[in-house]
């Protein structure tokens, strides 16, 4: 495959697709998915154990592997298939804590779950099973996942209005013109009360400059139940369900119709290159596959590859900054970044709740499913995203059976 992708790189044919209009795209696109969910990444991470270092390197990598995966995949199919990392993923493990083995038990159930997604692209009926998970239920627990993060920007106001507040005000008045920009204008406003509001220590900022080299920090995997129950498989469905299905379905409504099973497995196989430096998954995109397969990136859908691939390359040079931005990020209090993680999220809560109680024959299952979510608390150490998911299962499952018996 990357024999095949460097035969097409030098195809003059494919260089006369290139336009300004796919460059300007695939910059914003990259700077849009960025800036509007590293901070996500980046707690969660964090949450499941990793070090400032560690969490640097996992951004790195993921942001090196899905710039690669893009390059890769639109090169060859000529197809503007976007990749990004999994947000919902990475509000999964800022739920989810530190298990036991800490963060090399997260890398091992990082590696469980891109071998997961290898599989499911290649085995058929594994894909269709994520699939066949009630649509209610996967909504419910993606939504319970993200409620945490979300009343962060809340928190943030609450801990010190003055630092909080201009983040939150910077969203919403934004926002209110171009959604789009919502998020980047609240992590302008974080950077600017970082700046001039937050007492930065001496020699901090020449710290940034020596985190300009890139971040690398191999860990070693380790492999235990807890870490595959609460982490490997919760991540698996909601990467599946969240990202790589909805991403096929973009592709589909904008006329592209590229088979399934091999992209999952393509993703699958990054994300296993990125794990053991801290990455947790790679997977397809949804709402920046969106601006990329649009009229937006050009009226001609041949050449909209191109905005992917610019995308892939910006995402490149960005992971190799990745130390820099953890560095600057670690100057200010930990509630302010987990304020434009949980703004960037408002909207992906808000469509997974609606989704989730829209059926008014599976709100319950979905209440329950939720609940447990939100609710934190690991049982036997595992997690409650999956506890949520089994008592949901259960509680829709019953009342199937109770409906069938009326009948």
């Amino acid at each position: 495959m990357l024999h095949a992708a460097v035969a097409f790189s030098s195809s003059p044919a494919m260089l006369k697709d290139f336009s300004v209009q796919t460059l300007f795209m695939g910059v914003l696109t990259t700077f849009v998915g960025f800036a509007s969910s590293f901070a996500v990444v980046l707690h969660g991470l964090q949450s499941v154990g990793a070090t400032d270092a560690q969490a640097a390197s996992g951004l790195m990598a993921l942001s090196i592997s899905l710039g690669l995966c893009a390059i890769v995949l639109s090169t060859v199919t000529r197809v503007p298939i976007s990749i990004a990392w999994s947000t919902p993923g990475g509000a999964l493990l800022a739920s989810t804590g530190v298990v036991e083995g800490g963060f090399n038990a997260a890398v091992g159930a990082f590696l469980i779950c891109a071998l997961l997604i290898v599989i499911a692209g290649l085995f058929k009926p594994l894909g269709r099973a994520v699939a066949a998970i009630p649509a209610p239920l996967a909504n419910a627990m993606l939504a319970g996942v993200l409620i945490g993060l979300c009343f962060a920007p809340v928190r943030a106001i609450g801990f010190n209005p003055l630092l909080g507040l201009p983040i939150v005000l910077a969203w919403i008045v934004v926002g209110a013109f171009k959604r789009l920009w919502a998020v980047p204008a609240a992590l302008a406003a974080f950077v600017l009360v970082v700046a001039f509001g937050v007492d930065i220590p001496q020699g901090a900022l020449g710290s940034i400059e020596q985190a300009l080299r890139p971040p690398v920090a191999f860990v070693a995997p380790v492999f235990n139940l807890p870490a595959f129950i609460s982490i490997a498989l919760p991540l698996f469905i909601v990467t599946m369900a969240s990202q790589n299905i909805p991403g096929i379905a973009v592709l589909k409504v904008n006329g592209y119709a590229p088979k399934p099973g091999p992209l999952f497995s393509v993703t699958g196989l990054f994300s296993i290159l990125s794990a053991p430096f801290g990455g947790h998954a790679v997977n397809l995109a949804a709402i920046t596959a969106a601006m990329c397969a649009g009229q937006d990136a050009h009226p001609d859908p041949a050449r909209r590859y191109w905005a992917v691939l610019v995308s892939g390359i910006s995402y490149v040079i960005l992971g190799l900054l990745a130390g820099a931005v953890t560095t600057f990020v670690a100057l200010a209090p930990p509630i302010l970044i987990q304020a434009v993680a949980g703004l960037a999220l408002v909207g992906a809560f808000s469509g997974s709740a609606m989704a989730a109680f829209q059926a008014p024959e599976s709100r319950e299952a979905a209440a329950i499913t939720f609940l447990v979510t939100a609710s934190g608390v690991s049982f036997a150490g595992i997690s409650g995203a999956f506890w949520g998911l089994l008592g949901g299962g259960l509680m829709l499952a019953l009342s199937r059976l109770v409906q069938a018996a009326k009948k």
